[in-house]
């Protein structure tokens, strides 16, 4: 059995400030042993449940956080920048499941860095009409390919956000939220164990379920394909996204577009935040 690994940072354990998970800061430095902990822990989960190929994704900020000679040597890791399908690169390598590690909660919503692809700019992604994290909007992928998720890990509000769209999903939650930069964190050893269970879990679930039957192909996309609205923090920049044909602005803070696909959806949306970031600037956003 095949498995995806997508690997963000802020859900990690022990992550709760930026700095935390900023590449080139001395605390990113030694957070990155505990982002690969948690991911070494989700392998040996999936290994104990026949797990017989594993590919770990780097999906966080520049994708080039995990330590490679720390690695479990049951993975292998897809590593750098301007991979087409972002954090859900290999899920067109016919994996037979997906894992979320160190994910969090979408932009304007509670959690530790709850945030949706940029830091701050986007405060609320909705698709078809409901907030959206990048869980959800991975998760849709994942379906589109069908590909289940059955792991996801974070904090007790990215737990408590994936039992509605990634129902079928054992989760770990390695710390409880206090606010977007404090939470309670268990240490490695404790948050490891549950990450280790739950992959195990996770993975003999969806076995259990293939084995009389139970799990679905790949989802047909809506008929009328799938609606990102997304709304920025300044009125400078719902323009500037505009300029990505069929990309709409609806509000002096929010634009909105239809794609058939989630494929092409998510893309777009990598090109929308992409096209906000250049027009944002440092003093006023």
């Amino acid at each position: 059995m095949k498995v995806l690994i997508s690997a963000d940072m802020e859900g990690a354990t022990g992550v709760t400030c930026p700095d935390d998970c900023a590449p080139g800061h001395a605390r990113w430095e030694y957070n990155r042993r505990l982002l690969t902990g948690d991911v070494n822990a989700a392998v040996a989960g999936f290994a104990a449940a026949g797990a017989t190929e594993i590919l770990v994704n780097e999906a966080h900020a520049d994708q080039r956080n995990l330590l490679l000679d720390q690695l479990d040597d049951r993975a292998s890791l897809l590593i750098g920048t301007h991979k087409p399908l972002g954090m859900m690169e290999g899920i067109d390598r016919s994996p037979d499941a997906v894992a979320f590690i160190g994910y969090h909660t979408g932009a304007g919503q509670p959690g530790v860095l709850a945030h949706t692809y940029l830091p701050n700019t986007v405060t609320e992604v909705r698709i078809d009409g409901r907030p959206a994290s990048e869980g959800r909007m991975n998760a849709l992928l994942a379906d589109e390919y069908g590909v289940p998720v059955v792991l996801v890990t974070g904090d007790d509000l990215c737990c408590q956000d994936a039992a509605d769209w990634a129902p079928h999903a054992a989760t770990a939650a390695v710390k409880t939220c206090v606010d977007r930069y404090s939470a309670v964190c268990l240490p490695p050893s404790r948050s490891a164990g549950l990450i280790t269970a739950a992959a195990r879990d996770g993975l003999t679930a969806l076995a259990g379920r293939a084995a009389v039957g139970a799990t679905a192909g790949p989802t047909a996309p809506p008929p009328g394909g799938y609606t990102y609205q997304v709304s920025f923090d300044a009125a400078h920049l719902a323009p500037a996204a505009s300029y990505i044909p069929g990309v709409d602005q609806i509000d002096p803070l929010t634009v909105r577009y239809t794609l058939p696909t989630m494929y092409e959806a998510i893309r777009c949306f990598r090109a929308v935040t992409r096209v906000a970031t250049s027009a944002v600037e440092n003093c006023y956003g």
